[in-house]
């Protein structure tokens, strides 16, 4: 218990720098959704990693954007909550891009909470010249003054034991705060959800607005096999039709590459049933997004 090192670490930065992809590498297993969507992320979900005496507790957030409706004030107050709350952060930022006004806030809520931080320069490998990230590494550099600069790309795992090294240095003494099989705070019914939320959004991405929502109305054990309800709600008539799509194609689609997921994750067989709701504007209503899991109480370290 004395040797017990732990930290609570916020994944924080704007949206689409691969904040999900990081996480997801870092405790080896997939519990985050992820898509080329911005914002895909929509609340924060807590991953553990236990290796030896360290015990790192990753929140991974929203992309801090302007926001544009009720959804959007609840995911800036998401980042803003972790950010205040955590023993140090993991700002994300994207191989080859210039200051990002969202970091710039971000790095200043840093100097104001004394908060310290890692830099994490994601996507190296989408850069053929690499001589720009000198000049960026000295860019953020400038204006704060990080534990320490790592470039990685999540994608092929390029960096990541180097992070994975500096963010232990970010744990303390005190004994952990979960068990040692603890791998996240997330329920199976939200992943599960998510994962039908994650294909709909890659197999949509130009038919369909980001106003896709998705919900586990039932889920128990069949024998040997796990049956799971899932409604996808959506905003407008003309949507519900794509997300079905012809004769259910595109549903069944859905359907098809979100049990796979599904079942290599729960470890069994997985009857997936689907079902496509509108729920008109209902990211613009509070009381909507409250029935949908978008409680602020969610938000409580």
């Amino acid at each position: 218990m004395e040797k017990q090192r732990s930290a609570f670490i916020a994944i924080v930065g704007k949206p689409n720098v691969g904040k999900s992809t990081i996480l997801n590498q870092l405790v080896g297993e997939k519990i985050a959704i992820v898509s080329k969507k911005p914002q895909t992320t929509r609340t924060r979900i807590m991953g553990v990693l236990t290796q030896g005496e360290d015990q790192l507790v990753f929140l991974d957030t929203p992309g801090l954007l302007k926001p544009k409706n009720s959804l959007g004030d609840y995911m800036v107050k998401s980042v803003t909550t972790a950010v205040d709350g955590v023993d140090a952060c993991l700002l994300v930022a994207e191989a080859g891009a210039p200051v990002a006004k969202a970091d710039e806030e971000l790095m200043a809520r840093f100097r104001k909470g004394r908060v310290p931080a890692v830099l994490a320069i994601n996507k190296i490998d989408k850069l053929q010249d690499k001589t720009p990230l000198m000049a960026q590494i000295a860019a953020y550099s400038q204006r704060f003054s990080f534990q320490a600069v790592v470039p990685v790309s999540a994608q092929n795992g390029d960096g990541m034991d180097e992070l994975l090294a500096e963010l232990k240095h970010l744990a303390q003494p005190g004994g952990w705060l979960f068990e040692e099989d603890t791998l996240t705070d997330q329920p199976e019914r939200v992943l599960a959800s998510e994962l039908v939320r994650e294909k709909a959004l890659r197999l949509l991405e130009q038919e369909i607005p980001h106003g896709v929502a998705a919900v586990t109305e039932i889920m128990r054990e069949q024998g040997d096999m796990l049956e799971l309800h899932v409604t996808i709600y959506c905003e407008k008539s003309n949507h519900k039709a794509i997300i079905i799509g012809k004769s259910g194609a595109m549903l069944k689609k859905i359907g098809t590459l979100a049990r796979q997921d599904l079942e290599r994750f729960f470890g069994c067989k997985v009857n997936l049933q689907l079902w496509v709701k509108v729920k008109e504007d209902w990211r613009q209503r509070p009381e909507t997004l409250q029935s949908l899991g978008f409680s602020e109480r969610n938000l409580e370290i």
